[in-house]
C-alpha cells in the first residue's frame, strides 16, 4: 500500500519536541515544521541528523504542511505513524495475507463493543465474529528485539482486558503486533517499562486471546506487512 501521501519529500531531522511537532530540513534547505503523530516516547527510533521521509498537504486547515511518517535510523526503516499500522493490516486483510484470519465475508472497522472500540471486527455466516486490536511496534531493544509498549500506556492495558473480555463472551479475540521497524525479529512486552501491561498479556494468552505480531518492508513511498514474526511473553535472557 501507499504509505506516503501523494505529495511527499525527503529530510533531515534536527529535533523532536513537545510530542506531536519535530524540526526537519527539507533537501532544498529550507527548515520546516513537521507534524510527528506518534504519543510515544519513539525510543531508539531517532537521532538528529536521520534521514525521514513526509507526506505533504496544501490544506489551509493544517497548522503545518509536512507529517513525518518514516525515519531512516541506523539504516533501518521505521514507520513512526502510529496510525498507520491499521491501514497495513486493513491492506493485509483485504488481500488475503493474513492466513489466520482467513474465511471471513465481511471487516469492519472501529468496531464498538462493550464501552470499547476495536480497530477491526471479522464476520462470516459460518464463523464466530472475530475482534482484532492492533498495536504498532517500533522499540528496538537489542539483537532484533521489539518491545511494546515503549512508555506506560493505560489505554493499551484497557484493550486488552477487553480483549480478554470478548473472548470470554464467546467471540474471537485477537492482538496483532504491528512492527513498523526493518531491524526487528521478534516482539515481547515491554516489562521493564509497563509491568502491568506485561502481566496482563500473559493473562491474555492464557484466556484464549490469539496474539500475533507480522513485520512490515518499506520502499518509499510504499510499505506492506511482509510476513509473519514471533512473539514471546518475555524477552530472553541477556538480549
Amino acid at each position: 500500500m501507499r504509505l506516503l501521501g501523494a505529495q511527499w519529500t525527503k529530510g533531515t531531522i534536527i529535533r523532536r519536541y513537545k510530542r506531536f511537532l519535530a524540526d526537519v530540513v527539507l533537501a532544498n534547505g529550507q527548515e520546516i515544521i513537521a507534524h510527528c503523530p506518534n504519543t510515544g516516547a519513539m525510543t531508539n527510533c531517532w537521532a538528529e541528523g536521520d534521514t525521514v521521509f513526509l507526506s505533504s498537504t496544501n490544506d489551509p486547515r493544517r497548522k503545518t504542511q509536512h507529517t513525518l511518517e518514516i525515519i531512516r535510523h541506523r539504516g533501518r526503516f521505521i514507520g513512526i505513524n502510529s496510525a498507520k499500522a491499521n491501514d497495513l493490516i486493513f491492506d493485509a486483510l483485504k488481500k488475503g495475507r493474513l492466513e489466520r484470519f482467513s474465511g471471513f465475508e465481511q471487516i469492519e472497522r472501529e468496531s464498538a463493543f462493550l464501552d470499547s472500540r476495536f480497530d477491526f471486527k471479522l464476520s462470516a455466516s459460518s464463523q464466530v465474529s472475530q475482534f482484532i486490536e492492533v498495536k504498532s511496534v517500533t522499540y528496538h531493544s537489542s539483537n532484533g528485539w521489539g518491545l511494546f509498549p515503549d512508555a506506560p500506556s493505560v489505554r493499551a492495558r484497557k484493550h486488552l482486558q477487553t480483549l480478554i473480555e470478548a473472548q470470554q463472551l464467546g467471540f474471537k479475540a485477537a492482538l496483532v503486533f504491528c512492527v513498523q521497524h526493518s531491524g526487528i525479529k521478534q516482539i515481547a512486552p515491554a516489562s521493564a517499562v509497563d509491568p502491568e501491561y506485561a502481566e496482563l498479556l500473559g493473562e491474555a494468552v492464557q484466556a484464549g486471546v490469539s496474539v500475533c505480531g507480522v513485520g512490515v518492508a518499506f520502499r518509499p513511498p510504499f510499505a506492506w506487512v511482509s510476513g509473519s514474526l514471533p512473539v514471546a511473553l518475555e524477552m530472553a535472557v541477556g538480549c
